[in-house]
């Protein structure tokens, strides 16, 4: 299915002549000011760790067509896709004509309109406020937000799933608020299958504030600027971006080049499954065709085409530039293939909670397909998606709790540069949430993070390393919801460099009731109180062949302890 907008006759020039530079300029500054301001209310205002610790929340600004203006940075898979879902639900649900001031829209449901381009997954709420100035509708704030448990067959919707109806109540682009009023009708239904109402209710209230507060700050912006002079600067910003993103995808060299990547190599739940890609050069557009992907399975990790076009997207971003404005502009030259029923566009009623196990191999798949075009600027494979949840019964009141993370690990190697080393990589992007946090609201004590020494894979530049994270459960009738990717098929190193070590689970190692957990995409291991979970997470390939890394680089990591003296002495002969 493409996915692609026509290419402009833009250039600088006459985009200074249609806009004056510094008015853009700070139109530019004050939209994304608006989009950090939004993120950082929702923040603030969150009950759950999910949000107020982990960041889990994604905020922008578009146009009245629901083009994007402006984004705070957050979760990658959630920025790429607030703007498909407005656009799904002008189309499909509330025309432009259909809104009044005070209107706030929410939907959570990743099959709203025609196919998959909604939410992402079920747990990730949208909502829209409308900006109107002089009685024009004008723009639109928007905020997704990670909300911890929406009903469904698990708490947290965590385990393996097999349709979208054990994934909790959808809610389709629905009116919560309107002209100014709430439904409590609706937002009773919502909290009336959720096992954590008063949390919900607080986050999803105070998503619906964040947009309605943010609305005002752009509505500002046009009765200083005033209506032309705003609506030139929004086609201005986007024909920019679209102007320096072709001018990198044209620097690139033409050709048409393929990669193929493996899940559930495991062979758990029918696997392996298979991506495969095609991406096509010309010029400056770019077009990247999914043909040949595996159908979508009986499980949770096909991906909505929202999502995988967020993903693409996102690799892209990487690959053009970080100074340029991220706007609508920037998806312009890109078109993106994806045969419905597939891994990488799911039809309804295929379960989608898992879909970022398919995002991160997106993001590993066009990097090893570009790899073979523009070498210096991909890199090696990261650690892919990890989640590490629990939830127990709280001996302090008696009530149901989650804990946990969106598990970091290493991140690859570049032609630059050693990989990062412990982060919630690519799509994800989350923050680790500080340890004190979540022992002061949850049933858990923290024994050990700390790095993982010689997780990272060799090469002239190394990948960064894994983390080990080991915590006791002090609550009753335990779950631990797990999910580790890059184990069996580990994170792949690049022109010679090495892959990074595989992540793996231990239950109470050390004790004669030590057990390793078999490779696993979000199954539920029951645990006893007082156990104690360790987890190895995966570190990131490294780049370039191993003999030309620095040898005073290697020093310095046998003294920063990421690579153990064997290694150093074994994989780079440094004693």
């Amino acid at each position: 299915m493409p996915m692609s907008e026509p290419q402009s006759d833009v250039s600088v020039s006459a985009i200074g002549r249609r806009v004056d530079p510094v008015t853009l300029e700070i139109v530019r500054n004050g939209l994304k000011a608006v989009a950090t301001r939004v993120t950082r209310r929702m923040i603030r205002s969150a009950n759950s760790f999910i949000v107020k610790e982990m960041e889990d929340c994604s905020a922008s600004i578009l146009d009245a067509r629901g083009q994007l203006l402006a984004e705070e940075a957050g979760p990658p898979i959630q920025l790429n896709t607030v703007g498909i879902c407005l656009k799904t639900i002008l189309e499909h649900y509330i025309p432009g004509a259909d809104w009044v001031p005070g209107d706030v829209v929410i939907t959570n449901d990743p099959y709203a309109g025609d196919g998959s381009l909604g939410a992402t997954h079920t747990n990730d709420y949208l909502a829209f406020f409308p900006c109107f100035c002089d009685g024009e509708l004008v723009a639109f704030t928007g905020l997704m937000v990670h909300h911890m448990d929406i009903g469904g067959m698990n708490m947290a919707n965590r385990g393996w799933g097999t349709e979208i109806f054990q994934e909790g109540v959808r809610i389709p682009p629905l009116k919560v608020v309107k002209a100014g009023v709430l439904d409590r009708d609706l937002l009773a239904v919502i909290l009336r299958n959720t096992r954590t109402p008063e949390m919900l209710e607080n986050d999803l209230l105070a998503q619906i504030s964040s947009v309605q507060v943010a609305a005002q700050d752009v509505i500002g912006l046009f009765q200083k600027y005033g209506t032309d002079t705003m609506k030139d600067c929004f086609g201005a910003l986007i024909d920019y971006s679209e102007l320096r993103t072709r001018s990198e995808i044209a620097a690139m060299p033409d050709g048409t080049f393929f990669h193929e990547e493996p899940l559930l190599d495991d062979g758990a739940q029918g696997g392996p499954f298979h991506l495969r890609l095609k991406v096509i050069k010309n010029g400056s557009d770019i077009c990247f065709d999914f043909t040949g992907t595996d159908k979508q399975i009986s499980g949770p990790i096909n991906s909505p085409l929202a999502t995988t076009l967020a993903a693409v997207y996102y690799v892209m971003r990487c690959l053009t530039g970080s100074g340029i404005p991220s706007t609508e502009g920037c998806k312009r030259p890109i078109t993106v293939i994806a045969p419905p029923g597939t891994l990488v566009n799911a039809r309804s009623p295929a379960a989608v909670y898992q879909r970022m196990i398919v995002c991160h191999t997106i993001v590993d798949l066009v990097m090893g397909a570009l790899s073979q075009a523009v070498p210096e600027r991909v890199m090696a494979d990261s650690c892919g998606c990890l989640y590490n949840f629990t939830y127990a019964t709280d001996p302090r009141s008696g009530l149901r709790n989650m804990f946990g993370e969106v598990v970091p690990g290493g991140i690859g190697a570049t032609a630059t540069g050693d990989g990062m080393e412990v982060m919630a990589c690519h799509v994800t992007n989350c923050h680790i949430p500080p340890i004190e946090a979540i022992e002061m609201e949850s049933p858990v004590l923290y024994l050990r993070r700390e790095m993982r020494c010689d997780s990272g894979g060799a090469g002239r530049f190394r990948g960064g390393v894994g983390q080990v994270l080991a915590y006791r459960v002090l609550g009753a009738d335990a779950k631990l919801h797990h999910t580790s990717q890059k184990s069996v098929s580990l994170p792949q190193g690049v022109f010679g460099g090495a892959p990074g070590d595989g992540g793996h689970w231990v239950i109470n190692e050390g004790t004669p009731s030590h057990r390793v957990l078999a490779f696993a995409i979000g199954d539920i291991e029951s645990i006893r109180a007082g156990d104690v979970v360790t987890h190895y997470t995966p570190g990131g390939g490294g780049y370039g062949a191993v003999a030309e890394r620095d040898l005073l680089a290697v020093q310095r990591d046998v003294r920063n302890g990421l690579v153990s003296a064997g290694a150093a002495a074994s994989t780079y002969g440094v004693a």
